[in-house]
This record gives C-alpha cells, structure tokens and sequence, in this order.
C-alpha cells in the first residue's frame, strides 16, 4: 500500500519573495571539527553586492572539500546568522537530500556571475 501524500504547507508570492536566493562561489572548505555532524566549513564569494558569508555545510559524504573550490552553488542568504559550535553560519547553502540522508548540492545549470538572484 503506498503512503499518503506528504502535506505541503503553502506560503503566498510576497512570502516567497522575501527569500534571497542567491549564486555564489566556494572560495574555502575546510573540515569542520567541532561539528556534531560531519560537515565542512564553506566560505562563499556572493558578488560585490553581498560579499563573502560563511557556512557551515553538511556535505561530506558526496563531496571532497578541495573538489568543492570554485563550485557554484545556492544559498538563501537573508536568514539570520546562526551559531554552530565555534563557528558562526551566515547562509544556508541549499540541496537536495537523497533516501540515504545525502546532500546533493543545488547549482546553477551553467556558470553564471555571482550574486544573481534565483526567483
């Protein structure tokens, strides 16, 4: 017998356009040690506008944090900071999670400039 659908709650469009979504780069990742979970800290060039933000990325399993320098990725960049451990997360780089708990990272199709708004 398959599952019941899973209850999606809906937002209206002046909801979802207060979310920033944005591409950017990877400039650094390293392990992050003092992490509960394995996971990497990624420091992420957003364009002039918005600068370079930090975050704490739970990513180890499908990705080597030296292959991870200068991917582009997307992140939701107006959330406000969040203290991991030592260390303090500015964005929430964003992806996909497989049946096997893995994060699959979300990318722009192509290379694109940093900064640009995903809407």
């Amino acid at each position: 017998m398959a599952d019941a659908p899973h209850q999606i709650a809906t937002l209206d469009w002046a909801t979802f356009e207060q979310v920033e979504m944005r591409v950017g780069t990877i400039v650094s990742a390293v392990v992050f040690e003092k992490a509960r979970k394995p996971a990497y800290q990624l420091e992420i060039d957003f364009g002039p506008s918005i600068g370079l933000r930090k975050s704490s990325a739970q990513i180890t399993q499908l990705y080597d944090a030296q292959a991870l320098i200068g991917r582009q990725v997307i992140a939701v960049v107006n959330f406000p900071p969040k203290q991991i451990a030592n260390f303090m997360s500015e964005c929430l780089v964003l992806g996909a999670v497989d049946e096997a708990g893995k994060v699959i990272l979300l990318q722009p199709e192509r290379s694109t400039a940093n900064g640009v708004r995903i809407g």
